[in-house]
């Protein structure tokens, strides 16, 4: 099922309508076998429950990624500012994410592996606890298609884990992953109609909070 979305995502995309993906954790290790067409393709890595930096590759390109350094300018919905420089800094100094994972991708094999590095651009790296490096986010290098291995969703939305990273930093770098994703969603030609975003809305449902019991 994934690799068919990604299929339609590509489709879209080549078709001139700008649509996103966002690939987070399994979504990341899904993406990397369906990419690379190998289902053995994701090595071992001792990175569960842990908070940590992002390593960001040297000489990288992150203008038009999740990454862009800010800039402050007026759009049709007013001002739009990017990644802070000083917050940049701070992921590759401070432990502002939250990795939750087992399986991953080595830069070596990612390189090595012509499918994918054809596919993909190395934005970070993270290491494990036993000082392993991994992949922690990539981009396409055509699509708007960005894959974290790292959770930017659980600083500011899940507090069951202690070495979850609530910082005003991280829940900043919360934001500005989600701000991104809804700006490159917004470029896209889909319009739904409104009676069918109605439907949608969580409004019309009665939801059940299960925190409390695990």
């Amino acid at each position: 099922l994934f690799s068919v979305f990604l299929q339609k995502v590509i489709e879209k995309n080549d078709r001139g309508d700008h649509f996103p993906l966002y690939a987070v954790c399994l979504g990341f290790e899904l993406l990397t076998m369906i990419v690379s067409e190998d289902k053995k393709i994701l090595e071992r890595f001792s990175a569960l429950n842990r908070a940590s930096n992002l390593q960001f590759v040297e000489n990288v390109n992150i203008e038009g990624t999740v990454f862009q350094r800010c800039k402050t300018f007026i759009t049709f919905h007013g001002t739009l500012v990017l990644f802070p420089p000083n917050l940049l800094q701070k992921l590759g100094t401070d432990c502002l994410v939250m990795q939750k994972h087992r399986w991953g991708i080595s830069p070596e094999q990612l390189q090595n592996t012509p499918k994918l590095s054809e596919f993909f651009k190395i934005l970070t790296t993270s290491t494990d606890k036993n000082n392993k490096v991994y992949v922690s986010t990539a981009q396409a290098h055509r699509y708007p298609v960005t894959a974290f291995q790292w959770h930017p969703e659980k600083n500011a939305f899940e507090s069951g884990l202690s070495m979850i990273p609530h910082s005003d930093d991280a829940i900043e770098v919360t934001q500005h992953v989600a701000n991104f994703f809804i700006r490159e969603a917004r470029r896209s030609l889909n319009r739904p109609a409104a009676q069918k975003v109605r439907d949608s809305l969580i409004y019309n449902y009665r939801p059940t909070y299960r925190g409390k019991a695990g």
